[in-house]
């Protein structure tokens, strides 16, 4: 029986590191955790509650009020983020969420609070995270980890043409200022801020196919499973 690895995948927004971590799981067996989906629950649960973010006692409070865990859709063939027992896994993608979800996950105690639970999903191993400080501070023993990268106008286009499918009114204009606001917010955090790991092996996918990249990542954990 092969072993099974922890693999991380860190990176900017919209580089795609959910549709690889997605289907590196599926083909692995590997449970999927979306870490970032974890973030935007806990900032679904402070804007529906009123919290006042900016008071270590409020967030504090609020904390002890959330529980988050990850189930599996038959129907999406994906875990899904539940909190409180709610599906909130499409609520979550909202462009107002995207633009508060940086500023919540830089708080101190919203990633410690994050950060265990994501800690204990990966005990037994076999598991895909992906998000911003998974192969630098969730799992710095992890056996491969991966960095995404692309080039500005790609990961532009690409997030546009996600959020259009939801929001026909969206402009390229308001994409670019999300984007590069949370660029500059989740590189500049001083908890965890985003940064490649020294023994992550970067993918920047600015040309290739998501076939491509996929059987690059894939052909990494292979190497490292011992296939």
């Amino acid at each position: 029986m092969a072993k099974k690895i922890v693999i991380t995948i860190d990176g900017w927004s919209s580089c795609g590191k959910s549709t690889l971590a997605k289907q590196l799981s599926q083909k692995l067996g590997y449970l999927y955790v979306d870490s970032g989906a974890m973030y935007r629950a806990i900032t679904l649960y402070f804007l529906r509650n009123n919290i006042d973010w900016a008071e270590k006692k409020e967030v504090k409070d609020a904390l002890k009020s959330i529980n988050l865990e990850f189930v599996f859709n038959p129907n999406s063939n994906n875990s899904e983020m539940h909190l409180n027992g709610e599906n909130v896994e499409y609520v979550i993608r909202d462009l107002l969420i995207a633009e508060k979800v940086s500023d919540v996950a830089a708080i101190k105690e919203v990633r410690e609070f994050a950060v265990a639970q994501q800690q204990k999903m990966g005990t037994k191993k076999g598991i895909v995270m992906d998000g911003r400080d998974i192969g630098t501070v969730v799992f710095p023993k992890a056996e491969l980890k991966i960095f995404m990268t692309a080039d500005n106008a790609i990961r532009v286009q690409r997030r546009f043409k996600e959020l259009y499918e939801k929001n026909p009114n969206i402009t390229v204009e308001e994409v670019k200022d999300n984007l590069e606001m949370r660029d500059y917010i989740d590189s500049n955090r001083e908890v965890s801020p985003l940064r490649k790991a020294k023994d992550a092996l970067e993918l920047d996918n600015t040309n290739l196919t998501e076939k491509e990249q996929f059987n690059k990542a894939l052909n990494w954990a292979k190497e490292k499973i011992g296939e």
